[in-house]
């Protein structure tokens, strides 16, 4: 067991308590932020006020991108409890917390009163300003601030508002989906269809909805992938580093401080440096993945959209207008207007895979909390623990360790490694679900419970069927060698004994009863039938020696 998932076991998780107590976090770290937002000497008088969550740090849409400013203030609210209910990764909680108060100021410059709270959960800093009146909030995008505010809701403390941060709309979801099944692709061309995006006189633009299909292409070292940007670290994000240092000094990852986009102008210059050096090459190579680069021609725009920091209409419109191959121009609108969109809605739709086909789903118990620790939905039964390769111990496998390495170094990946490194392997490990989706929550800057769910619960791990998903996205080492150069310089051949081929194997044997129902995997399956006694007895061996080696915390070694 590595020891930062030995500090992270679940009955620390459960307590959902700040263990330095809120006077430290509250007063230590604060003062050039307080300082300064006192400077802007705003009046909170004969307003009209909003509550604004974490994730709803705009004023591109929404009530206060329509009210005059010095009509309205806005009640910001920094929760130790919620830092704490998870090992989320230094980097996600220096990013919230430093954009956070850059609102802030951002807004009380403009002349909205600005109301800024600590406390140990978000109810009950709304209900020490209950004076204010009946507050005004965009319908929270995380199921689980949804939760916490319910009673206030239903008090008439909150009026609830339409959140204006998506492109579509619960009609788009059902107008798109099928009797039994969602699937993006159907989502995606009904609302290209109906916002018009991308189309021409009715037809796709380029005589097709998707170029996935010529998105495909390995990187072998060239055009160069774009150095990621660094950002001027000024006195309210090197408080809030600090603050990270000291109260929250036992989570997970490296704090990287210059890599924070935390002002306004810091969020134009990395949408800026995404358009022009990263978008023209998105497309051929959104798939690929190297050791040379863990970005390749990704934007790394995610968590400011989740944030929203950056307007995901404003994005759209932007990439429509740019000069781009239309092979990256459409990869890029269907990753924010087709799979953004539609995870978002199944996760609604499902209330976070709780309900799945109108049957109540299991979830994980939270001692000591009011909230559930999510859906323990499993299609195919995965019950194993995480390994501790996940926490940066090593495990042989070099794609795994890359990856993982990179991950607790930055607090991201890009979408592919997510899927067919991380998720491929857990998978193919008998992982619990439930298990995988909270390192990832846990681990990325990205990561809420609308996208996270749905991306792990669903596709990563098929845990929810084929309800939004084909088949799972399962793969030996094939795949990884030749979308990536991961197999270089590792231990294990691709070819010959690299144990991740084997494993797939195994996984199918394994799961032959309940794969044979799904129809993308007929064709591995009957492969898979064909394989001798002799294979399967070896398959199922690799897979023992696997699992077991890696649960201990062990390197695997070449035979």
């Amino acid at each position: 067991m590595g020891p930062i998932r030995a500090r992270w076991q679940p009955e620390v998780l459960a307590a959902g308590l700040p263990r330095d107590g809120a006077g430290l976090y509250t007063l230590a770290r604060m003062s050039a932020f307080r300082e300064q937002l006192s400077a802007r000497g705003v009046t909170q008088a004969d307003r009209r006020w909003y509550f604004v969550p974490y994730d709803q740090l705009t004023d591109a849409v929404g009530p206060l991108s329509r009210a005059n400013p010095r009509e309205v203030g806005i009640v910001l609210v920094e929760c130790p409890a919620k830092a704490s209910r998870r090992p989320y990764h230094k980097q996600k909680l220096a990013l919230v917390l430093t954009s956070l108060r850059h609102f802030a100021l951002e807004q009380a410059e403009r002349g909205v009163a600005v109301t800024h709270l600590v406390d140990q959960s978000y109810a009950a800093a709304l209900l020490r300003v209950r004076e204010l009146g009946p507050i005004g909030v965009m319908r929270p995008a995380e199921r689980e601030l949804r939760a916490e505010l319910a009673p206030l809701v239903a008090s008439g403390l909150l009026e609830v508002l339409p959140n204006e941060g998506w492109l579509t709309t619960t009609d788009d979801f059902e107008a798109a989906a099928g009797d039994k099944v969602w699937r993006m692709d159907a989502f995606y061309r009904h609302v290209r269809r109906r916002l018009g995006i991308l189309m021409d006189e009715g037809k796709p633009a380029g005589g097709k909805f998707s170029f996935d299909a010529d998105n495909r292409k390995p990187w072998r070292g060239a055009p160069p992938p774009p150095a990621v940007p660094t950002f001027t670290v000024d006195a309210i994000t090197q408080e809030v580093c600090d603050l990270i240092k000291s109260s929250m000094g036992d989570h997970p990852g490296t704090l990287v401080p210059d890599q924070l986009p935390a002002t306004r102008e810091d969020v134009e210059r990395a949408w800026a440096w995404a358009s022009s050096s990263c978008l023209p090459h998105f497309g051929p190579f959104e798939d690929a993945m190297s050791s040379r680069s863990t970005n390749l021609f990704h934007t790394r725009i995610a968590p400011l959209l989740n944030l929203q920091r950056l307007s995901v209409h404003r994005v759209v419109r932007d990439v429509l207008a740019m000069n781009l191959p239309l092979a990256s121009q459409e990869g890029f609108v269907r990753q924010v207007l087709g799979w953004r969109e539609f995870v978002r809605h199944v996760h609604e739709a499902t209330d976070g895979f709780r309900v799945v086909r109108g049957e109540a789903q299991p979830c994980k118990e939270v001692e000591g909390s009011d909230l559930d620790g999510g859906s323990l939905i499993s299609f195919l039964g995965a019950s194993r623990a995480l390994p501790p390769a996940y926490w940066g111990t090593r495990s042989g496998l070099r794609c795994l360790d890359e990856v993982v390495s990179g991950v607790w170094q930055e607090g991201t990946s890009h979408h592919i490694t997510r899927l067919m490194v991380l998720s491929n392997i857990a998978t193919l490990l008998d992982v619990a679900p439930r298990e995988l989706t909270d390192w990832f929550w846990a681990a990325y800057v990205d990561a809420y419970d609308w996208v996270v769910e749905p991306n792990v619960l669903a596709m990563g791990t098929f845990a929810a069927g084929d309800l939004m998903t084909t088949k799972p996205y399962v793969a030996g080492a094939a795949y990884i060698n030749r979308m990536s150069d991961f197999c270089h310089n590792c231990r294990f051949d691709p070819k010959t004994t690299c144990p991740l081929t084997p494993l797939y194997w195994a996984f199918l044997g394994r799961h032959r009863a309940s794969l044979a129902t799904v129809d993308r995997m007929k064709l591995p399956m009957a492969s898979e039938a064909k394989r001798t006694a002799a294979q399967r007895a070896s398959d199922a061996a690799t897979f023992d020696r696997v699992s077991e080696a890696l649960s201990r915390g062990n390197e695997l070694s070449a035979p």
